[in-house]
């Protein structure tokens, strides 16, 4: 049998095991933009507006305008991935009709001059920022965010604008701070993400929460350069806050592309195939599906305490015997094949019998198994025995091993 007493401290001594690289995301994006600060005092004004500045935008127009049709032209049609075409599209759009202006001569667009930004600038920046917390609602909160929610989260933004124009109280502030408030709600719903993440999947490789912790960093750092360059009356203030938004356009992009959507992967996993739906007809089935399935989740009713013993036998019984753990893309759904119950049951019968997440739940099946393997001959390769476990590679195999037993495999097979 398996021993189920979680032991949290594992976890908080080695956290910079997980978290390492998020932490070097953060201080190498930190460094590029004060960097890309200092960069901009000795470039001058004439420089930035003739040749830099046209530059960067003709580098928006094709990151956005070449994300977008990839994204598109994916095999496969999901929600999460048009959403952020669809976001591309937009800001290829805004760049292209910028550019023009710029080149007519028309306007110099009042960003690199000495000269603050006006609110219309202001509100018009921040309707380009709300659009991309679009992609982080959508995955935190799938079905969510609609047309007359996202109009809601917009108006205030324009009823300030308008506000501004016939009061002399400075609004820019607040509403250029007005974001803010969308990036903490959204921080908020992130703890939930991962847990249901945990509660579905027994790997987290590819579909986990540092993603988005990731692309919010991202976010903080450029709304931050948005909010610096408001108020600047620095030359060339709009040269890192470019960058680091195409930056920001150009690796979202890469990522969204072959990262796969864990809410799409679960209800796609047990709907009926019909061959005869057209592709867009299936996505938008999908995500009215996606968002029916979540509400139904949260209906779901308890498991019946007199009936946890007798299913957690059953569970038991079923992963140490057909071991489901060794495949990489075992997931909640699985456990229909010994009880037909519906997801969210299932995710509530684990907590309440395990007291952890499904992902817990069988990494301490394969952490034991990697034990046994390890302990049993010391010549077998660390890749086989990740393979053998389940995992999805020798890395993840690692850095699960470190963080339930608190040593290497190695140091483990060498301590035996």
């Amino acid at each position: 049998m398996i021993n189920f007493n979680y032991d949290t401290r594992i976890l908080l001594r080695h956290w910079w095991y997980d978290y390492r690289s998020e932490v070097c995301f953060a201080l190498v994006l930190a460094a590029l933009t004060v960097i890309g600060y200092r960069l901009s005092e000795h470039i001058p004004e004439q420089i930035f507006e003739t040749i830099v500045n046209p530059v960067q935008y003709i580098c928006y127009i094709v990151v956005c305008l070449c994300g977008a049709v990839l994204l598109l032209r994916h095999h496969e049609d999901i929600v999460m991935r048009r959403t952020w075409a669809g976001v591309l599209i937009v800001w290829c759009v805004v760049d292209v009709a910028l550019l023009c202006l710029r080149f007519v001569n028309l306007t110099t667009i009042g960003v690199a001059g000495s000269e603050p930004l006006i609110s219309a600038s202001v509100v018009i920046g921040n309707i380009l920022g709300w659009m991309l917390y679009i992609y982080p609602t959508q995955v935190l909160r799938p079905g969510w965010l609609n047309w007359w929610r996202g109009l809601l989260q917009v108006l205030p933004l324009i009823v300030l604008g308008v506000i501004d124009m016939f009061v002399d109280f400075d609004l820019r502030p607040i509403i250029a701070l007005y974001p803010a408030a969308l990036f903490v709600t959204l921080c908020m719903h992130v703890r939930n993400y991962r847990r249901w993440c945990e509660d579905n999947y027994a790997n987290m490789d590819n579909i986990d929460v540092q993603w988005i912790v990731r692309y919010l960093a991202m976010l903080l750092l450029v709304g931050i350069s948005y909010y610096y360059i408001i108020f600047s009356h620095a030359p060339s203030r709009l040269f890192t806050q470019q960058w680091l938004m195409l930056f920001m356009l150009a690796y979202a992009t890469e990522q969204i592309l072959f990262r796969p959507d864990p809410w799409a992967r679960s209800i796609s996993h047990t709907a009926p195939q019909q061959s005869a739906v057209s592709p867009t007809a299936e996505a938008d089935a999908e995500e009215e599906a996606l968002s029916d399935d979540v509400s139904a989740d949260e209906a779901s009713p308890q498991p019946e305490p007199n009936e946890v013993n007798a299913q957690r036998q059953q569970i038991e019984q079923w992963m140490e015997t057909a071991r489901p753990w060794r495949d990489p893309n075992f997931r909640l759904e699985d456990l229909r094949k010994v009880l037909p119950k519906n997801r969210s049951y299932l995710s509530q019968l684990i907590n309440s019998a395990y007291g952890c997440t499904f992902y817990q739940f069988a990494t301490r099946y394969r952490i034991a198994e990697a034990k046994r393997l390890l302990e049993a001959d010391g010549k077998t390769k660390m890749q086989d025995i990740s393979a053998a476990c389940g995992f999805s590679s020798p890395t993840v195999f690692s850095r699960t091993f470190v963080r339930e037993t608190g040593v290497t495999p190695r140091e483990w097979r060498n301590r035996g």
